[in-house]
């Protein structure tokens, strides 16, 4: 079958394709970046341009549907937050001869963004932390509660999410934010969510209408660059199972879901819900295959329920790693630890696996880590030109989400 993945940027593009590769399907990406990372790997036949999505989704969509007519793929599969206006399109018609799988628009607008998630999880009864919506600069500036997250409605970790955990660090916050598109309260709000203490957890989810046919979780053992995970190690958690199936449940997902939890003594605590796949190697390597379950919902084949996968299963992401380093100011030094614990299976390498950019049968795979490595090695700051651009790339806009909103 011809997949082709709505951007080729981010990390779960880049395992998607290894894994719809693995699976027989020839697979191509859409991106406005001509050196995105799924260009450096066999797994993607194909690679077309398109405008950035961010910054305008309709422009992203329209291209989207003229290239999958164009180039007769069977499946628009939804690797990234181009989710968002393609639930709407399903709703319109637009997408009637287009295969895909989305969920239906209503339930995504209660999740996508993180003032409207939190009163979802709320009124289903899901643990979060304790959270105040502030709805406008006065009281946010007034803010005395620290240390805290502060979300804006629409953004990723890396450019909507801040800790704040004195006065200064508010008001260097909010100088900062109130130069973008981030803080300009249009109707909305920021969340300011208290900080929650234990280790954090990734829970994925696939839904066929409400029926919950694929879930993992993974801990996130070490931080990488921008709080990514650059290793992980994947547990069987059944309260953090439940409580993401009855969101999915609730909601009639269809597709994907994901949700961040932190993990405490009383049990799972959701921080964050994100409406689509995210990074599915750990899965995979644990047994549950999300991408394969993604692919039985997009075709109607009512797939059985997967079973629960192996604990304990350890992978990581190298350029992660590298680039953690890097923004950690750990030096040369930190940056050939990396380097050397993958190349020896040492440390906290050891019995782990490469899950974004695997080299057996794949050299081209090695050419982001290598490019990485050199540069930050020769410049440190580099690593935020390599972790910046990819997000650009994929991450819906508050602009964007409110044109999408407003049609």
């Amino acid at each position: 079958m011809n997949v082709l993945l709505t951007e080729g940027s981010g990390l779960t593009s880049r395992q998607a394709a290894t894994r719809l590769h693995d699976l027989g399907h020839s697979v191509g990406v859409l991106s406005a970046d001509p050196i995105a990372l799924t260009r450096f790997t066999r797994t993607v036949r194909s690679w077309h341009r398109v405008p950035q999505f961010g910054r305008d989704p309709f422009a992203w969509l329209d291209a989207a549907i003229d290239i999958v007519r164009s180039h007769r793929y069977d499946l628009l599969f939804p690797s990234q937050e181009q989710v968002t206006v393609l639930s709407w399109a399903v709703g319109t018609g637009r997408l009637d001869d287009v295969a895909t799988v989305v969920p239906p628009f209503e339930a995504l607008r209660s999740v996508q963004d993180k003032i409207a998630a939190r009163a979802t999880l709320d009124r289903l009864g899901i643990t979060q932390p304790r959270s105040t919506v502030l709805r406008d600069l006065d009281q946010l500036r007034g803010w005395d509660e620290f240390p805290v997250f502060i979300k804006t409605p629409i953004g990723t970790a890396t450019s909507g999410v801040r800790r704040v955990d004195d006065r200064a660090a508010l008001a260097a916050l909010i100088l900062d934010w109130s130069t973008t598109d981030m803080l300009a309260f249009h109707g909305d709000a920021v969340l300011a969510q208290h900080v929650v203490v234990g280790p954090l957890v990734m829970l994925q989810a696939v839904f066929d209408q409400g029926r919950l046919v694929a879930f993992h979780a993974n801990l996130r053992t070490r931080e990488g660059v921008r709080g990514g995970a650059s290793h992980k190690r994947s547990l069987v958690h059944p309260d953090a199972r439940m409580a993401i199936e009855m969101l999915g449940c609730e909601l009639a997902w269809h597709g994907a879901l994901s949700a961040d939890a932190i993990l405490t003594v009383d049990g799972p605590v959701v921080i964050d819900v994100n409406p689509r796949l995210v990074e599915p190697g750990n899965a995979r390597r644990s047994g549950v295959d999300l991408v394969g379950a993604m692919i039985e919902v997009a075709l109607g084949r009512e797939p059985a329920v997967q079973p629960t996968g192996r604990p304990n299963v350890r992978t990581h992401q190298l350029l992660l790693a590298i680039l953690g380093a890097a923004q950690q100011q750990r030096g040369w030094r930190g940056i050939l630890d990396e380097l050397l614990g993958a190349a020896r299976h040492a440390g906290d390498y050891a019995d782990s696996t490469e899950e974004l950019t695997p080299i057996a049968h794949d050299w081209r795979a090695g050419l982001p880590v290598a490019a990485a490595a050199a540069a930050t090695l020769f410049k440190p700051t580099t690593w935020e030109w390599f972790s910046s651009g990819s997000v650009a790339n994929y991450a819906i806009s508050p602009a964007g989400w409110r044109s999408i909103c407003s049609q």
